[in-house]
């Protein structure tokens, strides 16, 4: 449905704008218009969320949580699956969980290693484990099987089977499952300091703490300075979004890196069969709960690398695989609809109106870049000569051009946030006057790359994942490759 509903879109624009011209150019007028209007909306979200962000970093939550009885009772299950990533990649996401301000005795770490990846994976594991096993509570390395029949290969698989693992522990120390709260955390996510007395806060002022999971904001600043200008504007365009949203909760669902707690991890049952397990597990806690299951958001950081390969062309092609994995989540759109219509305990408008935000929300990924940038010309090259002379046709390119450079508030407010959101410029980059300040210009002047990075890192990945879903051809799980300089 999503995959045909696109297309529909995008043939319809080409095949009207021949045989309705007009029609077209004033629907391709009220779009831009839409759009405009979404991006000056959208923008105070994302204001309005980074100054909240910058506010809760400035707080001592471990000070806040003193003054909550029992709050020494929160353990917090950190699970890190790993594939072939390197020593040092791992080893800087262990050492900011050390660098943690919230007690390591309440810390539980697992590093789930996966069979498939070999040895080498193994006598990684092993090296992290020898230097870091002793600062936690619990330290456990699990290797997940290959070949579990039911399962997809990929993250979900391997993060359900390490919290299996690390649970027959937890039963053994007599933990309650309440008290534990689970963070699924890429590899390569290193937590702020007080991410976890934030998030301990969170879970112990929750109108429903255990119908809630913790969405923090990822930001990709691990090597920033390092990756290309369009895998930066990629990384910092997810950041923005994922701002945008935690200022709309009702909106928010679980991404990437996120916690829960382990008592709904469990009974909800964590997928393992499906590649787009982040998104995925809240909607089976959502309709579980029969409605009764929201996402809080934190706002606050937890920093992850941005794609970068060994050289230019191997990074192009690892952001739209990325890119097209993430699209993947619009299988959730069938398992949505499905779910809405065997439960009767959501009341309808609720069910329309979720069904509507993730419709739209995966229509205008694969359609809105294309329909804003291209097809605002075809009514010229389609229509004809009837009508190339009318008043309509004249003003057409003119009307869109002042639409989209209006809308350009947006990029602007892009660029000074993410120049406000950049880490110190690491030493080993070149320490010239020359090239710092030309490094520091074009963290602001790459934004004028959003038209292109939409189009082929946006649509045309949204559309591929939507067509292979349409034609029931499913994506298997790809591991974006991490790569450090």
């Amino acid at each position: 449905l999503p995959g045909l509903f696109s297309w529909t879109t995008l043939a319809g624009v080409f095949i009207l704008s021949w045989l309705a011209p007009i029609a077209v150019a004033i629907f391709i007028i009220i779009f831009d218009l839409y759009w405009l209007l979404k991006v000056i909306y959208l923008s105070f979200h994302q204001i309005a969320s980074f100054r909240q962000m910058k506010k809760n970093l400035k707080i001592n939550w471990l000070e806040k949580l003193s003054k909550i009885p029992n709050w020494q009772d929160i353990y917090h299950l950190v699970v890190l699956p790993m594939y072939r990533e390197e020593a040092e990649i791992v080893r800087a996401t262990f050492q900011s969980l050390v660098d943690s301000d919230y007690p390591k005795g309440k810390m539980i770490v697992v590093l789930a290693t996966e069979e498939r990846a070999g040895s080498e994976s193994q006598e990684v594991a092993k090296k992290i484990q020898a230097e870091f096993e002793k600062r936690f509570f619990q330290f456990l390395v699990t290797r997940h099987p290959q070949g579990i029949s039911g399962e997809v290969v990929g993250r979900g698989s391997n993060l359900a089977w390490a919290v299996g693992q690390a649970k027959e522990l937890i039963d053994k120390l007599a933990i309650p499952q309440e008290n534990i709260i689970v963070s699924g955390f890429d590899i390569d996510t290193r937590p702020a300091p007080q991410y976890f007395a934030c998030l301990t806060y969170h879970y112990l002022t929750a109108k429903n703490p255990l119908k809630s999971s913790y969405q923090p904001i990822p930001v990709y600043n691990n090597n920033i300075w390092q990756a290309p200008a369009f895998s930066r504007v990629i990384a910092t365009s997810g950041t923005f979004w994922q701002m945008m949203q935690q200022a709309r909760p009702e909106q928010l669902v679980s991404y990437s890196s996120h916690s829960m707690p382990l008592k709904i991890f469990e009974e909800v049952s964590y997928p393992s069969n499906l590649v787009s397990d982040d998104s995925r597990i809240f909607w089976k806690s959502y309709l579980a709960f029969d409605g009764d299951y929201r996402v809080v958001p934190l706002y606050y950081p937890v920093s992850m690398d941005a794609v970068l390969a060994k050289n230019f062309f191997r990074t192009v092609i690892n952001q739209y695989k990325q890119q097209r994995r993430w699209a993947w989540g619009v299988e959730n759109i069938p398992y949505l609809l499905y779910g809405f219509l065997r439960n009767k305990k959501i009341s309808l408008f609720e069910k329309f109106r979720h069904f509507f935000i993730i419709f739209e929300g995966f229509w205008s990924w694969a359609t809105a870049a294309l329909l804003i940038f291209l097809l605002g010309w075809l009514p010229l090259v389609l229509g004809g000569e009837r009508f190339n002379i009318t008043l309509l046709s004249y003003n057409l390119p003119k009307l869109t051009s002042t639409l989209m450079t209006l809308a350009m508030i947006g990029m602007l407010v892009s660029g000074i946030i993410s120049f406000l959101l950049l880490p110190p410029r690491p030493k080993n980059l070149g320490e010239g006057w020359v090239s710092s300040k030309l490094k520091n210009l074009s963290m602001i002047f790459q934004w004028f790359l959003l038209p292109i990075t939409l189009i082929f890192f946006g649509a045309f990945p949204a559309l591929d994942s939507q067509t292979r879903l349409m034609l029931g051809k499913p994506l298997s799980f790809w591991v974006t490759e991490k790569i450090r300089k």
